[in-house]
């Protein structure tokens, strides 16, 4: 699995040019799901998703010290099958280790749920989609988050 997370200052997502999820301040997750993820790495991911100190603690302060969860942010969670395009060979991206859509959308929906039990506002996309994404990033911060499973 892997999760390009990003700190945001707001995000939004919209299909077929309506707003479909928005979020203030917090994270925007573009998920990837594998062919061979299972529950053990989407629990991770969760955890790691919300507790990542990504955020500064006191008022002014640079230093990393909070999470989401700690601030009270929001979450929008956007499927993104391309994270695990290959681009190695040829001129064409290979999607070959991606999940096939129904295994991705079974996973990317418990992934979804599991962060909603967090109590924190998460907003989604449209799974399958094509969704424009704007994203006002907060630093920026951009991080890649990979769990392959074992």
């Amino acid at each position: 699995m892997r999760v390009v997370i990003q700190r945001v200052k707001s995000s939004q997502v919209t299909v077929n040019g309506q707003i479909v999820g928005q979020i203030g301040r917090g994270l925007n997750l573009l998920v990837g799901i594998a062919s061979t993820d299972t529950q053990a790495e989407l629990d991770w991911m969760v955890r790691k998703c919300l507790e990542l100190r990504l955020f500064g603690g006191e008022e002014g302060s640079d230093r990393w010290q909070k999470s989401v969860q700690e601030i009270g942010g929001e979450l929008l969670v956007i499927s993104q099958f391309t994270l695990y395009g290959n681009c190695n060979k040829g001129r064409r991206p290979s999607f070959d280790s991606s999940a096939a859509p129904d295994l991705a959308k079974d996973l990317y929906h418990c992934f979804v749920s599991k962060l909603r039990q967090s109590s924190l506002k998460v907003e989604t996309g449209e799974f399958g989609a094509m969704m424009q994404v704007l994203i006002e990033n907060d630093g920026p911060v951009t991080l890649l988050l990979e769990r392959e499973a074992s």
